[in-house]
């Protein structure tokens, strides 16, 4: 992934994440997240139940999102936009949930389960180089050669 756009996500800290129900109707959610850049993912704690989207991105984990600026600027606009999978972690993955309290200690007294979000595309826009600046990266899908 250009350094650009790990740089971006790393020093932001809530993700917008859209999904969509059985019924094609969108539905927006927001989440504190950490990144692991070796791994082009976001983690994300939130609850399979008692939310609007638990049942939804259980039933269909395509998703989409949107990160901006923690501080925004009306004329330095940078955000990324971006695309996955979501997948709820299991109990066992240490690693995930070690990377997401770290940055979220806090979090640790908060109910809920740990999520990872595959990035499959990311588009920045960064205006500080220059008005309608992007970057894209596409995660390289490898074919089974079996």
């Amino acid at each position: 992934m250009n350094a650009s756009i790990v740089e971006f996500i790393e020093n932001q800290t809530v993700a917008t994440i859209c999904c969509v129900d059985e019924t094609g109707s969108p539905y927006c959610f927001n989440s504190f997240y950490s990144f692991d850049s070796n791994k082009s993912c976001l983690y994300i704690k939130s609850s399979a139940i008692g939310t609007h989207h638990g049942p939804i991105i259980q039933k269909n984990p395509d998703i989409a999102g949107t990160i901006v600026m923690d501080e925004l600027h009306k004329i330095q606009v940078k955000g990324i936009q971006f695309t996955g999978k979501i997948t709820k972690n299991d109990l066992f993955n240490v690693a995930a949930a070690m990377h997401y309290h770290t940055r979220h200690p806090m979090a640790m007294a908060v109910p809920g389960e740990l999520w990872t979000i595959q990035m499959q595309s990311v588009k920045y826009t960064d205006n500080s180089m220059g008005f309608g600046s992007k970057v894209h990266w596409e995660a390289e899908h490898k074919e089974d050669e079996s």
